[in-house]
Parts: C-alpha cells; structure tokens; sequence
C-alpha cells in the first residue's frame, strides 16, 4: 500500500502549518526547516513554486500520492462544476479522511490505518480501501469486535469537531455521510485554484 511514511514534523514547518494534525515539535520549531532555519534569505518564489507547494500540501494534507492526485484531478476536470472545488470534494469523500474528520481515528494516516486492517464498514460491509469513494447517504462505522480498541475509544472521547455534513451516533458507534461539503465547509487551508492552474499547464 502506497504512501508517505518520511519525517512529518518536516514537512509540516515547510509548510509553515500542522498539516499532519496536531504536532508538539512543529510548535517548537514553525520556522521552515534547514541549517539556517529563519536567517535564510528567501528570494521571491516564483509562481510555478507557488503552485507546486500548494499542490504538494494538499497531497499531503490528505496522504495522497502523485498518480492518485493526478487521477483524482482528471476526474474533477471530467465532472460538473468548479475543477478546484470538485478536486476537495473528491479529497473529502475519500474513507479515510471521514473516517477522521468523524473523529474515530485522531489523524487520517490513523484513519488509513484503521480501514487498511478491517476496523471499519460501509453500510454494513467491511471495507478496507482507504481511497474508497462514499456517496450521500453512505453509513460508516466500527466494526462489532472493533468498538471496543483502546485506540478507537479515546479518540472519540477527544473528537471535538463537528461537522455539517456528517452526523454521528455514539451509542451505535456509526455515522452517516450525509453529503458532499461546499467549499465553505472544508476548512482546510488550502488554495485549490494554484493547483488547478499548476495542473493546467
């Protein structure tokens, strides 16, 4: 299974942001990283550098590697509506980030995890396909033999979030996609128009 497993901490003072989630050596240290850390002279950066850094930051905002990001635009380009707008859409459907932002896993890379060893259904069908696409209406849960992880428990008992497009029922451990976010309802921090001009080219 294909996916980012270098220093995260690094990326995220790239980016200048907890892109991973929440991250005490990022706090420690939010400048970018390298031997000179904040005393380098940046230049101005040029907008193909632009662009790129904000392609790469919603890749790895979502734990998306290159050739799926790059279907996964084909396919935006392909639908109705704004391209950059459907591209997030697309990014937000996907298991492992609902899975996350239900509040079952802490991270998404919990979240891939979580689905990858069978923890998690779909309408009652065990999926194990991070990048599974849900549709409104799709209902997603924890496994029987599985509400009872440590793992899964106390990251409920943290989920602070909540959000308009997904409800949750604690007692049945279950919650339902109810549909795909507007743009207002993402609140990643990310520039999706770079990406599509980036892509464009």
């Amino acid at each position: 299974m294909a996916r980012y497993t270098g220093p995260k901490t690094k990326i995220a003072r790239k980016f200048g942001e907890a892109i991973f989630g929440e991250d005490k050596s990022f706090e420690k240290r939010n400048y970018p990283p390298g031997q000179h850390g904040n005393n380098r002279r940046r230049g101005k950066k040029s907008e193909y550098a632009i662009q790129l850094a904000e392609k790469q930051k919603a890749k790895y905002t979502y734990g998306i590697l290159e050739r799926q990001f790059r279907n996964m635009f084909k396919k935006a380009t392909a639908a109705s509506g704004i391209t950059g707008e459907v591209l997030l859409q697309l990014c937000e459907s996907r298991l492992d980030n609902v899975v996350y932002r239900m509040g079952i896993a802490p991270t998404r890379s919990a979240a891939r995890q979580l689905v990858s060893h069978r923890h998690i259904t779909v309408n009652g069908e065990k999926v194990n396909i991070p990048s599974y696409q849900l549709k409104a209406g799709d209902v997603v849960g924890v496994r029987e033999k599985s509400k009872s992880l440590e793992a899964i428990q106390n990251s409920l008992a943290n989920a602070s979030h909540v959000y308009e497009w997904i409800t949750w029922n604690s007692e049945t451990k279950e919650g339902t996609f109810v549909s795909v976010p507007q743009r207002l309802q993402i609140p990643e921090n990310i520039t999706e128009q770079l990406i599509v001009e980036l892509y464009s080219k």
